[in-house]
């Protein structure tokens, strides 16, 4: 048989070293056994492209066929013809077909096999050795035998085109083949990445992981709807620039003291000589970290209008956290997250940050919930319990409580609640499946060690609080208090004037309203219709879905104070017997927590229209419009965050005298009132002197006889009483005195009083 070249035709075939080693020794046609063929030899005549070729497989009962004649082995049809119906290419003459489709490789014509064998002659074939058959002319030349014993390369081993039953040759030279006969239809393997590409990938992995693609989005949101926050954010404040300058200085006196004297925290450089000053408003204490960069008036601007950013950041990747962990889609969660941050209500408490800053409160709560494997959808679910979370959740908790007790006191009864109903259900569904719940050791001191630590902190909070109302007993609130700033039952759907939608439309309820920057209290038209939605088709239970509707309703009496039937039933046991409820004057921050619930009804809502619109899409033959139905449901998304859109002004702030800079402490600057000493707090972070001025929730008696008795300054009975309180200078600021008793004194000499007088810049100062 040959490779289609003129040659003789009892050529004998070579191996290849692959099908050398694999081929199992057969025995002849006589009984003769046959000798294992050897993987290679050097004494063999073929040449390379010879030895790459592959012999005849072997019949069906194990014996190779063999060609009596010349001993040469028959070759198998089925490996040397690649059709069907196709003849093998011997020599001139053809060869008759076989039986079972195979085929002789002698020169002349054969009788068909039976069984799969070949036709073989009277003499027994002689034994392979060494790789190569027996020949009846042994003294052959070994290049023409060589030449003429190539066999034909098998289709599944063509390395190139070429017509069936020939070999691929490149320049004369036939091309060699690969010893594996499926090697060509493997896939090449891969390269081993390097530690570059390794990197490359983890980041792009991170990059688009959906929490990463939700803290962004947060973070563009929070920019877009807060702009031009950041537009001049050394020179502007958003709302107004008098509670924002006093929560600037906050955050840099809580930086500058605990890397100078941590001791001295709670005895701030204002309110002098006051103890525990810093403890006469909420702290901020949590953005320490913060405070702890930069120097000056400029740099606490640029920090807090930053932080001011980010706590609405925050707050929408708190809600759609919580929201997804309970079990919402994407989109649903999305709408929870944008809907609680940009609430038209929240519009009006722009210059609140402890205010705005309330994203610690569901991203804790999401993050206990997925520690403890529990859902709103899905319920308890063991497997998904996770430690780190629970610690990570109550450290959050803990750092939400130390931003203040305005928002942070009413969550950490909400946590104690929680935890309380959580036990009480723990040991009632043991009771009354005879079975253990699941819970852990490891889970269980998570929660201690976390509840701990998070009482520790409220604990350590508390306490300078507690020592202020001790020397302060008028800054305690009383019913009166809270009956001015509890608003009506209208307050729920009228917007703020800093509202894009509704400000203008509501106006004349807003005049209505007593206290209206406290009592506007519409969570949005859009929530409520996406809530009341919710309560009908929604991926909740319905169980929860009630649930959720009575969270809502009692946080909304809640938030009407004594509105609500005099509030005896919500909001007076709750002044009156909580410790620490009475420090809260304004209910109606309360809706925080109505929204956050409306919030997770309409996610239900929006997860169920999501979920139903995927099923549409998926039954469309062909799809369409499945893109245009998706994008449907990015509706109420959108419509929640253009209710949301705000005219919120951004002032300017009052730069700082000169004369603040290098004035000696402790001093007084005046004119002094509750809104212009807001400006000298800020003003003292230039080196944090001690200053008389100060603005908070109450105002000090002793702060009250200042004002009143430097009335009259610069005279003998002013300046005696400011150096018993060890005051050194006094600034009077021109630009403040019109309309003041210091329009006429301001140029009063001053030398009988055994006090100096010096113009700096718009200021005039006097030292003691």
């Amino acid at each position: 048989m040959t490779t289609g070249q003129p040659g003789p035709g009892n050529a004998r075939p070579t191996f290849t070293d692959s099908d050398a080693e694999t081929r199992p020794a057969t025995a002849s046609e006589s009984g003769t056994p046959a000798q294992p063929a050897r993987s290679s030899d050097a004494d063999s005549a073929a040449s390379p492209a010879q030895t790459d070729r592959t012999p005849a497989a072997p019949t069906r009962d194990g014996k190779e066929s063999t060609n009596g004649k010349n001993g040469v082995p028959a070759k198998d049809s089925k490996a040397d013809v690649p059709a069907k119906d196709s003849r093998g290419s011997g020599d001139a003459e053809p060869s008759t077909p076989a039986k079972n489709g195979k085929a002789s490789g002698d020169a002349e014509p054969s009788t068909p096999a039976k069984n799969g064998k070949g036709s073989g002659d009277a003499e027994p074939s002689t034994p392979v050795e060494d790789g190569k058959g027996s020949t009846d002319s042994p003294a052959k030349d070994d290049a023409a035998e060589a030449k003429a014993s190539q066999p034909r390369a098998r289709w599944w081993r063509r390395a190139g085109k070429g017509r069936t039953g020939e070999p691929v040759k490149t320049d004369g030279v036939a091309t060699p083949v690969v010893a594996d006969r499926w090697e060509a239809f493997a896939s090449a393997p891969e390269p081993r990445p390097s530690i570059a590409t390794r990197a490359g990938r983890a980041v792009g992995r991170f990059l688009i992981h959906e929490w990463t693609l939700a803290a962004l989005c947060s973070l563009a949101l929070a920019v877009l709807m807060t702009w031009p926050t950041l537009r001049y954010p050394r020179y502007t404040l958003p709302q107004d620039y008098w509670d924002p300058s006093l929560q600037a200085w906050q955050m840099a006196w809580s930086g500058h003291i605990l890397l100078a004297d941590p001791a001295r925290l709670w005895q701030s450089n204002t309110f002098f000589p006051e103890l525990w000053s810093f403890a006469f408003s909420d702290t901020l204490l949590g953005y320490a970290p913060a405070g702890m960069f930069g120097s000056g008036p400029e740099d606490a601007l640029l920090r807090y209008n930053i932080m001011f950013v980010l706590a609405h950041a925050l707050a929408t990747l708190g809600a759609y956290a919580l929201a997804r962990q309970l079990g919402a889609g994407r989109i649903g969660a999305a709408v929870a997250g944008v809907s609680y941050t940009y609430a038209p209500w929240l519009l009006a408490q722009a210059g609140h940050l402890h205010v705005i800053s309330n994203g610690g409160m569901p991203l804790a709560l999401a993050m206990l919930a997925r520690g403890h494997g529990w859902s709103l959808r899905h319920g308890y679910r063991p497997e998904r319990r996770h430690d780190g979370w629970v610690y990570a959740g109550w450290m959050l908790a803990a750092w939400q409580l130390s931003l203040g007790f305005g928002i942070g006191l009413p969550f950490a009864y909400f946590l104690g609640g929680a935890v309380l109903v959580a036990v009480v259900l723990f040991y009632v569904r043991r009771l009354r499946t005879r079975q253990a719940v699941p819970f852990g050791r490891r889970l269980f001191l998570a929660d201690v060690l976390g509840g701990l630590f998070f009482a520790g902190v409220g604990l350590l909070m508390a306490y300078p609080f507690y020592q202020v109302t001790e020397l302060h007993p008028y800054a305690e609130r009383t019913i009166a208090d809270i009956g001015i700033f509890s608003p009506p039952a209208s307050g729920f759907v009228t917007a703020p004037a800093e509202s894009r939608i509704w400000g203008g439309l509501h106006e004349g309820a807003r005049a209505a309203l007593p206290w209206h920057p406290e009592m506007t209290l519409l969570p949005g038209f859009v929530l409520y219709a996406l809530a009341l939605g919710g309560l009908f088709f929604s991926v909740w239970r319905l169980r929860h879905r009630l649930l959720l509707l009575a969270g809502v309703l009692v946080t909304m009496a809640f938030a009407m104070g004594t509105r609500f039937f005099d509030g005896t039933l919500t909001y007076v046991p709750l002044f009156e017997h909580l410790p620490g409820w009475s420090a809260l004057r304004t209910p109606g921050r309360l809706m925080l927590w109505t929204t956050l619930l409306l919030g997770l009804l309409a996610a239900g809502a929006v997860t169920a229209l999501t979920d139903r619109v995927r099923e549409l899409t998926a039954q469309r033959i062909p799809s369409w419009p499945g893109p245009w139905l998706r994008m449907a449901t990015l509706l109420p998304l959108l419509l929640v965050t253009v209710e949301g859109l705000n005219t919120t002004p951004h002032p300017v702030v009052p730069t700082q005298p000169a004369a603040m800079r290098s004035a000696q402490g402790p001093l007084l600057v005046l004119p002094s009132n509750q809104s212009l000493d807001q400006h000298v707090m800020l003003w003292s972070t230039s080196g944090f002197p001690d200053v008389v001025n100060g603005g908070s929730g109450f105002t000090p008696r002793q702060l009250d006889d200042v004002r009143r008795v430097s009335q009259s300054f610069p005279d003998q009975t002013s300046v005696d009483y400011l150096r018993t309180l060890g005051v050194r200078t006094v600034v009077l600021l021109r630009g403040q005195v019109p309309g003041t008793p210091w329009e006429i004194t301001i140029d009063t000499p001053v030398e009988s009083l055994g006090i100096s007088r010096q113009d700096v810049g718009d200021a005039v100062v006097y030292r003691l």
